[in-house]
């Protein structure tokens, strides 16, 4: 099977920072790749990968900021893809807001897939509609849900390397709070739930105009602590320290990569029930899922009190690699049989 995954030319793949889309497709293509299969990454020229690297532009928009609109940019690098299509077998799209590939489907000899990683409206999902035999692969059962009348043809859960995310048995004294500085994230009721359980609160996320305007006056650098933007190591040892990660999210969201990152290291979850928290979070053994804040105070001790190592255990049994690139794997095979 030879596979062509485009990425996003933000930045590298992988990304240098927090940003999903480009780890994600970092994680699959790597994996793919170890597997034998004949892939090619549609990336910037600064990606780092096993496979072959077609890049399209020698970096990306987020470090130059010359290279606008961006959107463009986007579609040049996946008009390269489909311009090359006939060396491939099935080239998947990955997509952060809008699935760009949809105009250039038709035009394609060779199947196109759509992995997008947010959210859509009512009113994207009516526009999409303009293509409605194009197979999308949903990253969650909520995110199907919102996706109804496209041709969703596969659900495959996002996975992380589980390896690289070390369990911490004993943990440090404190909650955590990881995600971007949006009110839909939630950070200001972390912040109080934090508070009215008289615990100690570190966040983590890149700084932007909404942590400046709303967040930094609640921050006292003693009981709530803002340590900026983490990489990796940094992350690892933030999740593992932490007694439990709050997620009180505001909107829904298809998924929660941060949610079996934590859990990997044996943090469990205190979470509202939002978007897809259910079908990561297993009330009761790897965290709980609450209705509302007030639900969320009152059983917080339950949470702090679970199995560390049951969370972990779970964490790989659910969100490891393997599973991810099988599921994959099995939809390619299907489309590209029809």
């Amino acid at each position: 099977m030879r596979i062509a995954q485009v990425g996003p030319v933000a930045t590298s793949i992988p990304p240098p920072r927090s940003s999903s889309v480009e780890l994600m497709t970092s994680i699959l293509t790597e994996g793919l790749a170890a597997r034998g299969y004949q892939v090619t990454l549609f990336a910037t020229g600064t990606s780092q990968t096993r496979a072959a690297l077609h890049a399209t532009f020698p970096r990306g928009y987020a470090d130059d900021t010359s290279m606008w609109p961006w959107e463009a940019y986007e579609l040049f690098n996946l008009a390269a893809a489909v311009e090359r299509g006939g060396d491939f077998d099935v080239i998947h799209c990955q997509a952060m807001y809008w699935p760009m590939a949809l105009p250039f489907s038709r035009l394609s000899k060779t199947p196109l897939v759509q992995t997008l990683h947010h959210a859509p409206s009512p009113t994207e999902v009516a526009l999409w509609l303009r293509y409605p035999e194009v197979p999308f692969i949903a990253i969650s059962q909520e995110q199907k849900r919102l996706l109804a009348g496209l041709n969703v043809v596969g659900v495959v859960p996002h996975a992380i390397d589980t390896g690289s995310f070390a369990y911490r048995a004993v943990p440090d004294d404190y909650l955590v709070f990881l995600g971007r500085f949006t009110e839909g994230k939630g950070v200001l009721q972390a912040i109080d739930i934090a508070r009215r359980v008289g615990m100690r609160l570190l966040i983590a996320a890149p700084e932007n105009e909404y942590y400046r305007e709303v967040v930094a006056a609640q921050v006292d650098g003693d009981r709530v602590v803002y340590v900026g933007e983490v990489d990796h190591t940094r992350k690892v040892d933030l999740l593992g320290g932490a007694r439990a990660m709050l997620y009180p999210v505001q909107a829904g969201e298809p998924f929660g990569l941060v949610l079996a990152e934590a859990m990997a290291c044996g943090t469990p979850i205190a979470a509202l029930e939002r978007g897809a928290v259910r079908e990561i979070v297993d009330a009761g053994v790897t965290g709980g899922v609450f209705e509302t804040v007030d639900a969320l105070v009152a059983g917080l001790p339950r949470v702090l009190a679970l199995d560390r190592a049951i969370v972990r255990q779970r964490a790989v049994e659910r969100f490891g690699i393997d599973r991810m690139v099988d599921d994959y794997l099995a939809v390619y095979r299907r489309v590209i049989g029809r």
